[in-house]
């Protein structure tokens, strides 16, 4: 059965189309890819699915476990379990990774955590991403390097253990050893959680350690090909150029 089912959606900003009826389905513990050229839409769909203001959906609709979400807002998106990390994650001076960490927990459960738990678990996870558990006391993101706020990311996918995370070019500017790392921490979300993966890339090092279950590439807003784990090797070797006209990444 489909977790997210994405039906003929077309999403325009500022009255400009930047998706023509875009169709994906992505079952429960499933691993996806979506790749494609600069400006192709990929960051677009993960934006609208996890329902940012900015996108305004024109037509189709936007399914999550049996729930039309299509006009619901992000925070609703967020407590069925939807988990979108960021490209460029924003600094937030005045609140703690730790304490945004822990408040983000509660809101999605309902649930207060004893913060003896909280810190066993934030601590353990840290672990995986070989953290500095002095990070956890500084503010989100504030002074982080690129590589340390793409783990802090990871770190919330890890805590959060949401039902479906779209992973925005999380791989973006990481040296080799960072992409080792994170890739680690993606893998033990997939063990440990089951839940299910969007993964939108440049970068197919990243997949190296996870099972792909379904690719798909998009270019100029539409889904132009389908397939799967081999599709990523297929655009590994030969580029997207024969299959979206538009030269390589």
């Amino acid at each position: 059965m489909a977790l997210l089912t994405i039906k003929n959606l077309s999403v325009e900003i500022e009255e400009t189309e930047l998706l023509h009826g875009v169709s994906m389905e992505v079952g429960s513990g499933e691993t996806h890819v979506l790749m494609g050229p600069n400006g192709a839409g990929k960051s677009t769909l993960g934006f609208t699915v996890m329902g940012s203001p900015e996108y305004k959906v024109t037509g189709g609709s936007i399914v999550f476990d049996g729930a039309d979400i299509t006009g619901e807002s992000p925070d609703k998106r967020a407590k069925r379990g939807i988990f979108l990390s960021f490209q460029n994650p924003v600094e937030i001076p005045g609140i703690t990774l730790s304490d945004f960490l822990r408040n983000a927990l509660e809101q999605v459960t309902g649930q207060r955590m004893k913060l003896w738990d909280f810190k066993k678990q934030l601590h353990a996870a840290m672990d995986v991403l070989q953290m500095d558990a002095a990070y956890a006391d500084r503010d989100l993101n504030v002074g982080f390097s690129g590589g340390e706020k793409k783990k802090a990311e990871i770190l919330q996918l890890l805590m959060l253990k949401p039902r479906l995370a779209i992973l925005d070019e999380t791989d973006s500017g990481l040296d080799v050893d960072a992409v080792r790392t994170v890739s680690a921490g993606i893998a033990a979300y997939r063990e440990r959680c089951g839940g299910s993966l969007l993964i939108i890339t440049h970068n197919t090092k990243i997949l190296e350690a996870l099972q792909i279950d379904r690719a798909h590439i998009i270019a100029d807003g539409k889904i132009v090909k389908e397939g799967g784990a081999e599709l990523v090797a297929e655009i590994n070797e030969h580029g997207f150029e024969h299959l979206t006209g538009k030269g390589a990444i």
